[in-house]
């Protein structure tokens, strides 16, 4: 207890870190405000009508329920990570997109500011699609009575808009003056605050009736906490391969410097939770086709693929995040460059020639770890359909895996990593018992 005190005494002591964690949480609380204020000309008493369930509920868990309430941040910070996913497949494709990127700081800048447009294009269709949901005869008594149809459309597509641009800007200021990946900590923040609700509701559904009472319970937080441990242990995973330093002559003396040694470390996990998210942002798709075609030959179909428990939507997500895995890691990790540096810096893999033949090493070795890493990501992903099949709480049920546990468990670890970084650089003891050393750290770019 003494070195918990400690260490947050450490971490408030250091003024840039101070005011980057109560920036991060100033920002946070301006969010989770504006996801209390609804959208103009709504009834509240008519919220209740609002689906939540299936994916509707995934993506309510993402928007911290401001979706089902139909605030002006219903629509939450997955536009921005849609415009961003299809930026980064513009870059891979599109050489005016590569030529962006290979310029450095400004061509990176221009790479946001298309991210930005895309953001508010992305956000006009699902905007559209959510009017037609709240207009839709499905829900019943209208939710917006005593206007207009044509200006509620208008009213509630400039609100939703303008939401998402300014849950775009808060993402923006986190990730730029505050403490970690501002996307991921407005998800993580989000799912947070679901999570008493829904604890408190599986509580009672155990305790009544035939719920199983206290025995399942323990029994159901032991196997979330198994659930927990082994996705940290994954997350944290790494193949070191071991490095080599040729010698070399100091300065025009015949002295040379000793060999060093060291490891290039490879993530198990190196996509983080990106391929979920792409699988979810691709399987988005469904709900905003439905709300705008209701009528559409295709709509049975597409409707059965909203529901997280059905076997079609598992085994497209488990299929879909398997092979995002290795798209996203061959995103982020090249082999040819990575042995292009060890080259210039004197290094090379004991046994393997430099150049072509470790880049060739390093690709088979990613290729091997991907594959676990990938299945492990496809299992975590379906997990919360196998918790509601054997009796937990379709809101509980969300934690039990899939890309809330992902966030919550990934977007923690790296906190904890940032921070740490800060307390080393000042010369102060890490928040790990080693205190010298980051293992197995997070990547913030491979968020999201």
């Amino acid at each position: 207890m003494n070195k918990f005190i400690e260490d947050i005494r450490n971490i408030f002591s250091i003024v840039e870190l101070r005011n980057r964690i109560l920036l991060t949480l100033g920002l946070l609380f301006i969010y989770r405000f504006g996801s209390y204020v609804v959208l103009p000309g709504i009834a509240p008493n008519q919220l209740t009508q609002i689906s939540s369930e299936g994916l509707m509920g995934v993506f309510d868990l993402f928007a911290g329920g401001a979706f089902s309430r139909s605030s002006v941040f219903a629509l939450g910070i997955m536009p921005y990570i849609s415009a961003s996913i299809v930026m980064q497949l513009l870059t891979l494709s599109v050489p005016y997109f590569q030529k962006l990127q290979k310029e450095g700081e400004s061509g990176q800048k221009q790479i946001t500011q298309w991210t930005r447009i895309g953001t508010i294009g992305v956000t006009l269709v699902q905007a559209v699609a959510y009017v037609k949901y709240l207009t839709s005869p499905q829900l019943g008594t209208p939710i917006y009575p005593g206007i207009s149809a044509g200006l509620f459309w208008t009213t509630t597509i400039a609100c939703l808009t303008v939401g998402s641009i300014v849950v775009m800007w808060l993402g923006e200021q986190i990730q730029e003056r505050g403490i970690g990946n501002g996307s991921s900590i407005i998800i993580m923040a989000n799912i947070i605050s679901r999570l008493p609700g829904s604890f408190m509701v599986e509580v009672e559904s155990r305790f009544q009736g035939t719920g199983g009472g206290l025995l399942m319970f323990i029994l159901e937080m032991a196997f979330l906490i198994a659930i927990i441990t082994f996705t940290i242990l994954i997350i944290k995973a790494v193949r070191r391969v071991p490095l080599s330093y040729a010698k070399q002559l100091v300065g025009g003396a015949n002295v040379q410097a000793g060999s060093r040694r060291g490891f290039l470390p490879l993530k198990v996990n190196i996509a983080g939770v990106m391929p979920i998210i792409f699988a979810q942002t691709f399987l988005l798709i469904p709900i905003t086709v439905v709300q705008l075609f209701p009528q559409s030959s295709t709509a049975s179909f597409l409707t059965k693929m909203t529901d997280h428990t059905s076997i079609p939507y598992n085994v497209l997500t488990f299929l879909m995040v398997l092979l995002f895995t290795y798209f996203y890691t061959a995103l982020i990790m090249n082999p040819t460059q990575m042995a292009d540096e060890l080259k210039r810096n004197n290094g090379y893999i004991p046994g393997v020639k430099p150049g072509a033949s470790t880049a060739e090493y390093i690709d088979t070795i990613l290729s091997r770890i991907t594959l676990p890493g990938s299945v492990f990501l496809g299992l975590i992903a379906i997990l919360p359909a196998f918790a509601s099949g054997l009796g937990v709480n379709s809101q509980f049920s969300y934690f039990f895996g899939g890309t809330s546990l992902l966030i919550l468990v990934a977007v923690v670890l790296d906190t904890m990593d940032r921070i740490e970084t800060y307390l080393l650089n000042k010369h102060y003891d890490g928040l790990t018992k080693s205190g010298s050393k980051l293992k197995g750290r997070i990547y913030s770019d491979s968020n999201f």
